[in-house]
């Protein structure tokens, strides 16, 4: 199989991209700086693309079997000022807009095209569980899915199969929420944060790759899917896994306070939560190997 993948150099496409390339699939990645990526496997082929046009990297659409488009700014750059807010939505809809122009323009159409999005399209909830028929929030993470899940709905009237993963907390040792909490529990100040009742949608970053992977062979996956593990905990049930897996206290919570003054809006992507069930991929056969917190942070953080 031969894949594009844009935002391929974050920590989800790098860790997709060199499970894929492993297998003996072509990969592309798409980035705005090939010349300052070094992290990515020798065979995996890097392509410039300015993030908005299909200037340059367009033409590899004919031959490609697949898309998966991860491109977006991050939200987790401090506190969210109108520019930034801008940035995020922006980044997201101009590339999904310059893929579908590039698969319009294309002899050959891709088969499938895997679009990103994040459990955030649910905004806040309490404890519901949420599957994929759960309805959209009405807070800025809201908007920003579904902005960015909008901007490649036009692929599939070109006979593209559109699949839309709707991720949770990617759990990995190296990047994400889990690499932030690391230093205070290893330091015997970790806790909750808030007041801890809010729901933690996680997943192990194999079973986030393994879970793309299924969904771009499964000819039958079409539409939206949940990557969470089967079981949501929340924050203060998470805080305590992580305690005892690291053998420190989970005795010091953060207030929501000082989150807010710190971050500002921002600050509701830890202190929300939602109980999102990935009811699709279930269904569908999708074998987790990461149900069990402990077990997935025990896995995690072992020598690897």
């Amino acid at each position: 199989m031969k894949v594009i993948i844009s935002g391929g150099t974050g920590f989800i496409g790098n860790e997709l991209a060199t499970s894929l390339v492993r297998d003996g699939n072509d990969v592309i990645v798409l980035s705005r700086d090939p010349g300052r990526v070094h992290h990515l496997p020798a065979n995996v082929r890097v392509e410039n693309w300015d993030g908005r046009t299909t200037e340059g990297w367009g033409k590899f659409i004919t031959n490609a079997d697949a898309i998966v488009n991860l491109a977006g700014e991050g939200i987790d750059a401090g506190r969210w000022d109108a520019r930034h807010r801008q940035r995020i939505i922006e980044s997201r809809v101009t590339a999904g807009e310059a893929i579908v122009q590039a698969i319009e323009a294309s002899a050959k159409k891709p088969s499938v095209l895997i679009q990103a999005s994040a459990v955030g399209y649910y905004g806040a909830r309490s404890s519901e569980g949420i599957g994929e028929d759960g309805s959209a929030g009405n807070d800025f993470m809201a908007k920003i899915c579904l902005a960015w899940e909008a901007s490649t709905t036009k692929a599939e009237i070109y006979g593209v199969r559109r699949v839309v993963i709707r991720t949770g907390a990617v759990l990995s040792p190296k990047h994400g929420a889990l690499r932030r909490m690391l230093f205070p529990f290893k330091m015997g100040v970790g806790g909750s944060v808030g007041g801890g009742k809010q729901w933690f949608s996680w997943i192990h970053i194999d079973d986030e790759v393994r879970a793309i992977r299924f969904l771009l062979d499964n000819l039958s996956a079409s539409g939206n899917f949940n990557l969470t593990a089967p079981n949501p905990l929340t924050n203060r049930q998470f805080s305590k896994a992580l305690g005892r897996v690291l053998r420190r206290p989970a005795i010091m919570p953060i207030p929501a306070f000082a989150l807010r003054l710190f971050y500002g809006e921002m600050s509701r992507v830890i202190l929300d939560g939602q109980r999102v069930i990935p009811v699709r991929l279930l269904k569908l056969g999708f074998e987790f190997g990461f149900r069990d917190i402990e077990a997935a942070l025990r896995d995690l953080l072992k020598e690897r």
